[in-house]
């Protein structure tokens, strides 16, 4: 995914390939040898890398938990290229991570001690097996080298993905088979889509599939797609396993009316609204010290990009307006897996059951933010720094974003009625600060905020958008489909059937609220009958508190007409007045898994098979689909951890909640689709003592930039 963004890398690869093979190699008669595309895939990757440097290559770490520079990236390189298992003549690696000092040890770290030892994580596959090696960068040494025992392959590299789209030009069938449709090869945009995991055939080997696209006319080439031609191939060998064409007789959709960018819309464009922008002439009020230490307001938290959970939010802390301490409320937070499970069991879409975090590597698909439209003026921008297969590293720029959000909300107000005789009138401005991240997963857009308010609460918004992935049909209008034919979706325009499918996005949050030490509470609310002469009313509701004992106590459904509140509380720290402190998830619109639980997507999904989860703090436990979710069987999720049924009262814990939406296509979301999102909060519930933000001033004018309006016409 080097350069501005993974769609256009793939373009030049597949614009320079092509012309290369048809002009050399007279296509589709002559496939290329296996060497010839080694040696041209070697050639276009060195074109497409990024600067890897990018200002970054002073870089010094200074926290603990910031990510690996590019120094210490290329001494991870220098170590590897000496270990026995790297001189083999097939290796690439898949992850190379700050391997994260012990969190007691970074508990105890203040600002000014020496760091802990640096080290990486390194997940690799080298002689057609899977290893996780521990280097520490300090003394040159690995420390640790397993092999992976359980089913699935890691998070596939950039490198994978791409060889992968033209990997098929190789076979001459599948160049006829273009042809065939009227397609010139020229006009060809293929993507690689996970398989999945669906039996043992399916074992041994690494697989994946390509399926094919016409990008004659438009840029948003998802719209055309070849409809039932998919190709099986081996990713290690780049061998074609097999071909299947079944949609010979559905035509490609037309090109017109699908491009989406402003350039290309001529007469079209409009604009709506005059231009907004908020002013800060004293500048933002947050700063980011030492590249990843944010302070804003009563909020200090540090963050770092991660190729696989985009955002790492990590020591996130509150200052209490009464004791001016701060105090902390989240050990880190991140989003460990994302389950897209799409709704067509045909031949040609069954598989489409994708894991965007540890299938494709939910950062690596993090494309450069774009000022102004992205994020507002004064915002800060962070970049990432990734390792490619080969070690070397590479700047993922402007990755996310830091911003401070005033949309004309209220933090609190009160007026009196006239009756009381009292003229009071309190407003308070609502000012947060948002972290952000925007991934585009192919076809799909997702943008993740991270937005901490002063009162302390922080919320996790996801925002989904970009481009429906479709499916080619015969039909042109509703008029001529039967009624007994399943379209899978909704006919969006002519030939085109938007296919219903779901989102899952599963966040880990370890909570450490003023403490490791916490507890889950199930408080839920439940109808009082009143007796008989006891009063007027009939019923009533009361909060009836259950502390889980164990991990199964803690398995959440969350339901309508059975409302609980979902607390983790410090039992061993009260309020003045005696109420244990704690934070609450307030869960916004979400949806649940309807699949089967022994269909095989949803057993890799099963981490979705229930809302909230709490299990005890283990630093192996984080990835919700297991470390290994490419054809993975799903034996290493979170359902799995969970039914051991560990004891979680008065431990360190982990809360892990998953958001979802069910997305039944419509015509709105042709070509592209306007953004919806949904949140979740975290909320302190008799964290402080009182309204955390009482003595925040209101705004007045002269603190204010006076902005003229342009003349009205």
């Amino acid at each position: 995914m080097e350069g501005k963004s993974f769609l256009r890398l793939l373009f030049l690869i597949f614009s320079a390939v092509l012309l290369l093979l048809l002009t050399l190699l007279n296509l589709p008669h002559a496939p290329p040898s296996t060497a010839k595309l080694l040696e041209y895939r070697r050639i276009f990757q060195l074109k497409n890398l990024p600067n890897p440097t990018r200002h970054h290559a002073a870089d010094v770490p200074r926290h603990p938990l910031d990510p690996l520079t590019v120094r210490e990236l290329n001494r991870v390189r220098t170590i590897l290229s000496s270990h026995p298992l790297f001189k083999a003549s097939s290796h690439a690696l898949h992850s190379v991570v700050l391997d994260e000092p012990e969190k007691s040890k970074v508990l105890a770290w203040r600002k000014g001690d020496p760091l802990p030892p640096r080290k990486a994580s390194v997940v690799a596959r080298a002689n057609g097996a899977s290893h996780v090696l521990t280097v520490n960068i300090d003394t040159s040494e690995v420390t640790r080298h397993e092999t992976g025992s359980l089913s699935g392959y890691p998070t596939m590299t950039i490198e994978d993905m791409t060889s992968a789209t033209w990997a098929p030009l190789s076979n001459a069938d599948f160049n006829r088979t273009i042809v065939d449709r009227g397609i010139d090869l020229t006009d060809l945009a293929c993507l690689p889509i996970s398989t999945g995991w669906f039996g043992k055939s399916e074992e041994s080997r690494r697989l994946i599939k390509v399926q094919c696209y016409s990008m004659k006319g438009t840029a948003n080439f998802y719209m055309r797609p070849i409809e039932g031609l998919t190709v099986l191939l081996d990713m290690d060998t780049k061998e074609v396993i097999h071909i299947v064409d079944q949609g010979k007789n559905i035509p490609i959709p037309k090109a017109a009316g699908t491009d989406y960018r402003f350039s290309a819309l001529n007469t079209q464009q409009m604009r709506l609204t005059n231009p907004i922008s908020i002013e800060q002439p004293k500048g933002p009020s947050f700063v980011i010290e030492d590249g990843h230490s944010v302070k804003w307001a009563n909020w200090e938290f540090h963050l770092k990009p991660d190729p696989r959970a985009g955002v790492v939010i990590s020591r996130a802390m509150v200052r209490d307006p009464g004791t001016g301490d701060l105090r902390n409320v989240m050990y880190k937070g991140f989003t460990s897996e994302l389950f897209v499970p799409y709704m067509d069991p045909t031949d040609a879409w069954y598989f489409k059951t994708y894991m965007d975090a540890g299938e494709y590597g939910f950062g690596l698909q993090a494309m450069p933010l774009d000022p102004l439209n992205d994020c507002p003026r004064n915002a800060y921008y962070m970049d990432g720094v990734f390792a490619a297969a080969d070690g070397t590293p590479y700047v993922r720029s402007n990755m996310i974003c830091v911003f401070e959000r005033y949309a004309g909300d209220i933090g609190w107000r009160h007026s009196e009625s006239p009756i009381t005789g009292m003229k009071i009138r309190e407003v308070r401005p609502k000012v947060t600060l948002v972290v952000r991240m925007a991934a585009s997963v192919a076809n799909y857009d997702y943008i993740v905020d991270w937005e901490f308010q002063t009162d302390g609460l922080i919320k996790a918004k996801v925002g989904l958008s970009g481009i429906l992935m479709v499916k080619g049909s015969p039909y042109v209008n509703m008029n001529q489909v039967n009624q007994q034919d399943n379209l899978y979706g909704t006919l969006l325009s002519e030939n085109v059937i938007g296919v219903i499918h779901d989102h899952y996005i599963t966040f880990y949050l370890d909570m450490d609220v003023d403490g490791s030490d916490n507890s889950f509470v199930k408080v839920n609310l439940q109808r009082e009958q009143t007796s008989p002469g006891e009063s007027p009313r009939r019923s009533y509701l009361k909060a009836v508190r259950n502390v889980a004992k164990t991990e199964k106590d803690a398995q959440v459904k969350l339901k309508l007409y059975d409302p609980s509140e979902f607390h983790v509380i410090n039992p061993s720290k009260k309020t003045r007045v005696g109420n244990p402190v704690g934070y609450k998830v307030v869960s916004g619109g979400t949806a649940a898994s309807l699949l089967d639980l022994d269909d095989p997507p949803q057993k890799r999904g099963a981490f979705t098979n229930n809302q909230i989860w709490v299990t005890p703090y283990n630093r192996t436990e984080q990835w919700a689909g297991g470390l290994f979710v490419y054809q993975g069987q799903g034996e290493d999720t979170l359902a799995v951890w969970s039914e051991r049924d560990r004891p979680i009262e008065n431990k360190d814990i982990v809360l892990w909640y998953t958001l979802g939406f069910h997305h039944i296509p419509c015509q709105e979301d042709f070509p592209i689709m306007p953004t919806v999102s949904s949140s979740f909060d975290l909320k302190p519930v008799n964290f402080f003592e009182s309204n955390p933000i009482l003595r925040i001033p209101p705004n007045v004018d002269k603190d204010l930039p006076n902005c003229q309006a342009a003349a009205s016409a």
